[in-house]
């Protein structure tokens, strides 16, 4: 019988973090421990280190996601392994996983088969408890903003233009629109409001982009929570409220080390959601990764017109980070589902299908040589996929100038990876690479969102009300002009139907709304009718996740 991701992770030969860490030459008195197994690096340390200069910088990315899976989590832990394995001194940086999903429909994110970070459950359940300090610094400032308009709102502060939520970090529907302050006078002023999952929250995106400390606090500060009753903002700092939520987010900054199940470093820190918010572990740990080993591998969360552009857009934008090389992982199940077959059907070969499902790849791929980074597929195979399949894959991207790998770290680890390691390393090493955003700085707010929505997601045009774009041009007016877009739109198309599979063209994208993340430094664009607190599926994960006759967890996948 085929054993499951947390059996495998269960049967792991775990080493010590002291020793993972030595492979960094991280000494140990760097090492904040949480158990033997998990550990956080200082800062005071990580400090000592901005004087070297950085190794290469590797994103694994994918196709538009599908039912079938992709694996992209687990290639990029394979490719670690593999680089490891071929004599590249190399790290892995992911993010962490969100209870809402681990619970929900997706499951966790730390890799699956024989090409994961461990400890598996630690790392998909609580971790460290970043997530939970990132949404105990939030609701600390939600509490703050009620209780100053209770005991006599000094800023005026108009309760019906207040843009900060509360978070959590399960999916839970009953959530997305409350009323607070129900009860009498000691309760405060009765107001509609609402919750976001945690990952969505801008504390999050900051925690993700923040370089120190100090610009965190700084990055907290400038959150804008509402306006007063003259229209003008009122921010985090204006209630004074940056010092506390500094302190819950202290220890959080710090970025965790743990290991591949071939006890390689694995960095695992920071986890916004890609179709919320920017999809990238912190720039933190990132930044720390490439000082200390030669090739560093990344991701960036759910396809590449999500988490691989605002990868390039924000993060690297932001954080001064310029990649080496891109890895687009497909699967022919993936491809034959944005051809049109059913889930029941995968099994079967469909040549038909495949060549179907292909445009979105190669949209994909043109998307990526926008950016101006060389570019690899990694193909996941799986048993059901037949060589005339493959061929015809292999066939159709190289005619656009780019090498398909046939891969199979899930089953066989860093073994089944080589290929793509090596090629990753030429890619990296080339020099080819000369990265580039899709936009300036200064062009309008809404130019650019139609920037990515027509060379990104091929559609005809975005469309808004005139008070949204209105909107976007008194935050130009207010000095927010230079902000990057942070789209938040369905993972599973390029359009904003999630139905609407493969590489559709001249579709048009809604903004429904748009909100100012002061704090962050981004503008945050809602197509259609995407959710900033997911609901569970009819059958949740986790109604078969519990703990068996020894105490162990069993059904985390």
């Amino acid at each position: 019988m085929q054993k499951t991701d947390i059996e495998i992770a269960r049967e792991a030969d775990i080493k010590p973090i002291t020793n993972i860490a030595e492979k960094l030459d991280i000494p140990h008195t760097a090492l904040h421990h949480y158990g033997p197994y998990k550990a956080k690096i200082e800062l005071d340390y990580i400090e000592s280190l901005q004087k070297r200069s950085h190794g290469k910088l590797i994103l694994v990315t994918a196709i538009s996601p599908t039912p079938a899976g992709e694996g992209k989590t687990t290639t990029t832990v394979g490719l670690g392994d593999g680089l490891n394995r071929i004599g590249k001194n190399t790290a892995v940086c992911i993010r962490e996983p969100s209870l809402g999903p681990c619970f929900g429909i997706k499951g966790g994110a730390a890799g699956g088969g024989y090409s994961q970070v461990i400890p598996m459950e630690d790392i998909n359940l609580h971790f460290t408890g970043d997530i939970h300090a990132i949404g105990a610094a939030h609701n600390l400032m939600s509490a703050l903003i009620d209780n100053h308009i209770h005991w006599g709102n000094a800023l005026s502060i108009d309760s019906r233009k207040l843009d900060w939520k509360r978070v959590l970090d399960i999916n839970d529907r009953a959530l997305r629109h409350v009323v607070v302050s129900l009860g009498g006078v000691s309760n405060g002023f009765p107001r509609e409001t609402g919750f976001d999952i945690s990952v969505a929250s801008e504390v999050m995106a900051i925690f993700c982009l923040a370089t120190s400390l100090p610009d965190l606090s700084r990055r907290l500060g400038n959150i804008v929570i509402g306006s007063n009753f003259n229209d003008e903002e009122v921010t985090v700092r204006d209630l004074s409220g940056d010092g506390a939520m500094s302190v819950l987010l202290k220890d959080a900054l710090m970025p965790n080390i743990v290991q591949t199940l071939e006890n390689n470093p694995a960095f695992v820190h920071g986890g916004p959601f890609a179709n919320i918010a920017h999809g990238c572990n912190s720039v933190i740990a990132t930044d720390t990764a490439l000082r200390l080993a030669d090739y560093v591998v990344t991701e960036a969360g759910f396809g590449a017109d999500l988490g691989a552009e605002k990868f390039f857009n924000i993060k690297c934008r932001k954080s001064g980070l310029e990649p080496d090389a891109v890895v687009i992982v497909a699967t022919v199940r993936a491809l034959k589902q944005h051809g049109g077959v059913l889930a029941k059907d995968l099994q079967e070969m469909n040549v038909a299908a495949v060549i179907e499902g292909l445009s979105n790849l190669h949209r994909h791929i043109s998307n990526i040589s926008k950016f101006g980074v060389p570019v690899v597929v990694a193909l996941n195979r799986f048993t059901s996929d037949t060589d005339e399949e493959i061929s015809i894959i292999k066939n159709s991207v190289n005619e656009k100038g780019v090498d398909v790998i046939e891969c199979n770290h899930w089953s066989d680890g860093s073994a089944g990876v080589e290929d793509l390691a090596y090629k990753v390393a030429d890619l990296a090493d080339s020099g080819d690479s000369k990265y580039n955003t899709l936009y300036p700085d200064d062009m309008g707010l809404f130019d650019k969102i139609n920037i990515i929505t027509k060379q990104i997601y091929g559609a005809s045009e975005a469309i808004a009300d005139k008070s949204i774009r209105d909107l976007l041009k008194s935050w130009e007016s207010k000095g927010y002009k230079h902000f990057p877009i942070c789209m938040a739109k369905t993972q599973y198309s390029f359009s904003t139907d999630p139905n609407l599979k493969g590489a559709p063209v001249d579709h048009v994208v809604p903004i429904r709304e748009v909100r100012l993340s002061a704090g962050a430094e981004f503008i945050v664009a809602i197509c259609g009718q995407i959710m900033t607190l997911p609901g569970l599926p009819k059958t949740p994960a986790a109604n078969n996740i519990g703990l068996d006759e020894d105490g162990l967890v069993k059904g985390l996948f």
